[in-house]
């Protein structure tokens, strides 16, 4: 309806002003309808945050309680009874997971709010250890007011690469160019690394990774290792790399896990591993269940679960809604 001024209005007849007036509180009803249902968007958007946020804080909250929980079990002193190897191999664990729950607040926690850690001074690698020299320079040394750059200097990084065999260490050279005319610094970034500022290059995390969960070797085993080779690398370093490289991996799992329940078919079954809990003498019993496809599917993939305990709602947590042939044995728990 287009509006209309007052001189056009007089010249309307009864009936036109009638219906000049019923389409004008048809428009307002429609336009009061609209605005309604603008507002309950938004108030139903304001009530989705409010649950995310309250979702997130019992989390942190949650994650919170964990961290504690874990730094009091690994410091207070005990009366167990461990060997060595025992202290050794759950020191690992413990840092490990210490590491993890460290990470996943850091990503949770709003960055006003994110601490900062007193990040201790790290050791110079060896001397003798071969050097590969990566130099980083800007795509273009020309300044945008149409000077050409000079480079004032650089900035020096190392990390500490693992090659089948041997380490070496990585020299991340980045040049400082600088335009006089407007004083403009421009200097290429750092690759982008699986632990920002960190130690290890992706090379060596991915050989910690193997080392430990495929090869089977522990922690302490690897840093003799590292040491004969003449790197001192402690196992609580170690074990926070592990535990930082698991938050990273976990959407990759998570997205293995989607891409696994979109088969038609699915392979399930579980196995027990004993479990040395902080805090008791003797090992409790939890399960590890293993979902794969079949050996018959373009997708060749195994989805690895832990879980305290044998109860169907482990497996139902993992399947939820799929549909499908699950194929496993006689167990009460698939049977969903």
């Amino acid at each position: 309806m287009s509006p209309m001024n007052e001189a056009a209005l007089n010249q309307l007849s009864p009936d036109q002003l009638k219906q000049f007036a019923t389409e004008l509180m048809a428009q307002l009803t429609h336009l009061e309808k609209q605005a309604q249902a603008e507002l309950a968007d938004k108030n139903q958007a304001i009530e989705n945050a409010q649950k995310t946020l309250q979702q997130k804080e019992l989390h942190i909250e949650k994650l919170t309680y964990e961290l504690a929980y874990l730094r009091r079990l690994k410091f207070a002193r005990s009366s167990e009874q461990l060997s060595a190897l025992q202290m050794s191999l759950l020191d690992e664990v413990s840092d490990a997971d210490i590491a993890a729950l460290e990470s996943e607040l850091e990503q949770l926690s709003p960055p006003e709010q994110s601490k900062i850690k007193q990040q201790p001074k790290r050791q110079s690698l060896p001397k003798d250890l071969p050097r590969k020299t990566i130099v980083h320079e800007p795509d273009n040394v020309e300044c945008s007011c149409g000077c050409q750059l000079q480079r004032i200097g650089e900035d020096v990084s190392e990390k500490l690469d693992y090659i089948p065999g041997s380490f070496q260490v990585e020299r991340h050279v980045r040049g400082k160019w600088i335009c006089k005319d407007c004083d403009r610094l421009i200097q290429a970034p750092m690759p982008a690394q699986i632990i920002d500022k960190g130690l290890p290059t992706a090379g060596l995390l991915a050989h910690l990774l193997l080392a430990k969960y495929v090869d089977h070797l522990p922690l302490y085993r690897q840093e003799k290792i590292f040491e004969r080779a003449g790197v001192a690398l402690s196992r609580s370093t170690l074990a926070e790399w592990v535990g930082i490289c698991g938050v990273h991996l976990t959407p990759l799992a998570d997205a293995l896990k989607n891409e696994l329940l979109k088969q038609a078919v699915v392979h399930a079954d579980e196995t027990p591993v004993p479990i040395l809990k902080p805090g008791n003498k003797k090992t409790q019993q939890g399960y590890v269940w293993a979902y794969a496809s079949t050996s018959f599917s373009d997708l060749k993939a195994v989805y690895y679960d832990f879980s305290p305990g044998r109860s169907g709602r482990y497996a139902r947590d993992v399947l939820g809604q799929w549909q499908g042939h699950l194929v496993c044995d006689d167990y009460s728990g698939y049977k969903l």
